[in-house]
């Protein structure tokens, strides 16, 4: 299993409501993709600022193996989410990292 962890940085701007519909859409890509096992979004309660930089919301695919992961990357419903996601992050790619390992 591969796990595909997102973190990301929003603009101050960004609501709330923004952000569930964007984490609903991602969600909803496992009814769309086989072999996504789980999707997951939570918020960073760290107290440690500094080190946060920023990074204050976090999502993660559990993916059947690299080819489901390959399958989601290259999805055009995935690909169309990720622009409107980018679009309210600040620096645009700058304000998202990813980090896949295997489970």
């Amino acid at each position: 299993m591969i796990r595909h962890l997102v973190g990301l940085r929003f603009k101050p701007g960004t609501t709330q409501t923004t952000k569930e519909a964007l984490y609903a859409d991602l969600a909803a890509l496992s009814s769309r993709i086989d072999g996504i096992l789980d999707f997951q979004s939570r918020a960073n309660v760290s107290v440690e600022d500094q080190m946060v930089r920023g990074y204050r919301d976090l999502f993660w695919f559990d993916f059947r193996d690299e080819g489901v992961r390959d399958t989601y990357l290259d999805d055009a419903v995935h690909k169309e989410i990720g622009g409107r996601l980018v679009a309210e992050l600040e620096g645009g790619a700058d304000g998202v990292f990813v980090f896949d390992f295997h489970v």
